[in-house]
């Protein structure tokens, strides 16, 4: 009885370890899968960017849609990859654009939210980077400046068309929209010392691509 208790008792183990293993690789790939703008969520994209040093809004419709058609992205970019380039013309300021939104992908340039989209797809795509190096002067754009990506897919072009400041755990910053467009953030008050308590956020509409 003791021997068949043994047996019945590992074999129960064995069964728990398969399924935990199973659930575990499971969760493994949709987690390297990674968003796409046809799968993206609202939960997940109001998921709040507190724990990072800048911030992200709710957009308004462009101009011009139909180019989004021949946005093509042959792969989804992993953590720590350089996707592309941020310009800003009025500021004469041309960044790296780097996969993720973490404290070592922050130092590198500017990081792009891995729950949006990527530039010139359809929804919102965010883009963070510390007050302190990348977007110093963020503060001085205008509404009506135009903001710049150039990745794999092209070359898009985004004007400003709302600027505003929420608390840093605001959780409405980050939302689905039905076009193009670019969410840029950073902590406010520029010059605080310390954790900003605040997020500086610009909202662009794509205007045109190539």
């Amino acid at each position: 009885m003791v021997s068949l208790g043994l047996v019945a008792l590992g074999i129960g183990c064995i069964c728990w370890a398969s399924v935990n293993i199973w659930a575990q690789t499971r969760y493994s790939a949709d987690a390297q899968r990674g968003p796409s703008s046809g799968a993206t969520t609202l939960a997940a994209k109001q998921v709040s960017l507190a724990r990072y040093d800048a911030a992200p809004v709710e957009p308004n419709r462009p101009s011009e849609a139909s180019s989004l058609e021949r946005v093509v992205y042959t792969r989804y970019p992993r953590i720590g990859d350089k996707i592309g380039t941020l310009s800003i013309p009025v500021l004469k300021m041309r960044l790296p654009i780097i996969e993720g939104t973490g404290a070592s992908e922050l130092r590198r340039g500017v990081g792009h939210y891995r729950q949006s989209v990527l530039p010139g797809e359809k929804d919102n795509c965010v883009l963070s980077g510390h007050r302190d190096t990348v977007f110093t002067r963020l503060g001085t754009l205008k509404i009506g400046d135009r903001l710049v990506t150039q990745t794999s897919a092209g070359t898009f072009t985004y004007r400003i068309s709302r600027i505003r400041i929420v608390d840093k755990s605001d959780r409405t910053v980050i939302v689905p929209a039905n076009h193009a467009v670019l969410t840029v953030t950073t902590c406010y008050p520029f010059r605080f010392v310390g954790n900003a308590p605040k997020r500086y956020v610009l909202t662009a509409n794509l205007v045109a691509s190539r």
